[in-house]
């Protein structure tokens, strides 16, 4: 099939949520009147992102779970999606199961494809993500204050203990590696969180690249500093059967979370504990937002931890 085909046949949904969808130059997006557009983009590489032999049912899904992940972090409520995807080859099958994954979390998210482009080359997916949020309860990055308190949701660590165990550095038990490996495969975007912070919250990060980094870029955008508590991280069932050490690689440094870590003044305790139990989502209060600059760790009794953690950079990770 030709490139217009395979988009016809795999990706052209009916129920666009567009004025003018897929089928010409550009979509006709109708925002809702009184919000603004929050719009991120990410790129998913064979070979860095992904392994090349991805389930493309997972792989579909994850894809735009990531990007999702994105709009969670500024409170903002999916609409609109764009797909751009490079195929060594137009494989039917690998078509059928990606645009099935895919369009699974579209759905379950209501958000819609209304455009993008196919090309031969490298497999390499690249989304762009569209969503909606009241200008003034957007959840930004600059917007952390001294004295706030840290919370973050999840369990940190288990998607990068999961890609460790494929890449053979440590064999996780049954129970903990199908865990692990379904959080690697299949993330879960807040965005039910996202919303509900609307308010509560000024300030959040989705983890894609470990708590640390991230973190840094809080710190960095709000001129702060950070103290984390690590006595007070939870830790989950994948991470108790691994040392110390390999627990604070997995939770601080590992990425793959797409979690939120957001701050919230110390006031505001009582309703984001309530709204954990809401969800059905643990919201941990690992710290403080502090005058100054950068991450500090801290033990039981507040002392700094050494450590040579940071988080994941694609230009200066391996």
């Amino acid at each position: 099939m030709n490139e217009f085909e395979l988009i016809r046949h795999y990706f052209h949904h009916h129920d666009q949520g567009a004025l003018l969808g897929i089928g010409d130059d550009a979509a006709l997006l109708q925002p809702t009147p009184g919000a603004v557009l929050a719009v991120s983009a990410d790129m998913l590489v064979a070979g860095r992102h992904f392994f090349a032999d991805a389930d493309p049912f997972l792989l579909g899904q994850k894809a735009l779970a990531v990007n999702l992940s994105d709009l969670a972090a500024m409170g903002a409520r999916p609409r609109w999606f764009l797909l751009s995807l490079a195929l060594p080859q137009a494989d039917p099958d690998w078509l059928r199961r990606f645009s099935q994954g895919l369009f699974s979390v579209a759905e379950q998210y209501e958000t819609a494809l209304v455009g993008g482009d196919t090309t031969r080359g490298p497999l390499n997916l690249s989304l762009q993500i569209i969503g909606e949020v009241p200008a003034q309860l957007a959840l930004r990055r600059d917007q952390a204050r001294p004295g706030d308190d840290i919370w973050v949701s999840g369990m940190l660590g288990e998607a990068a203990a999961g890609l460790r165990h494929l890449q053979g550095e440590w064999r996780l038990p049954a129970p903990q590696a199908d865990i692990a490996l379904a959080r690697l495969h299949a993330p879960q975007p807040r965005i039910a969180l996202g919303l509900a912070l609307r308010g509560i919250s000024r300030c959040a990060i989705d983890l894609s690249d470990g708590l640390l980094g991230d973190l840094q870029h809080i710190c960095e955008r709000s001129s702060c500093g950070a103290e984390l508590y690590w006595p007070d991280f939870l830790r989950s069932s994948v991470l108790q059967v691994l040392d110390e050490a390999a627990q604070r690689r997995c939770m601080l440094a590992g990425g793959d979370d797409y979690e939120l870590c957001f701050s919230a003044a110390p006031g505001q305790r009582a309703q984001i504990e309530a709204l954990g139990r809401q969800l059905q989502l643990p919201l941990t209060r690992v710290g403080r937002i502090v005058r100054g600059n950068g991450v500090t760790l801290l033990d039981a009794d507040r002392r700094p931890i050494p450590h040579h953690l940071q988080g994941f950079d694609h230009f200066d990770s391996p």
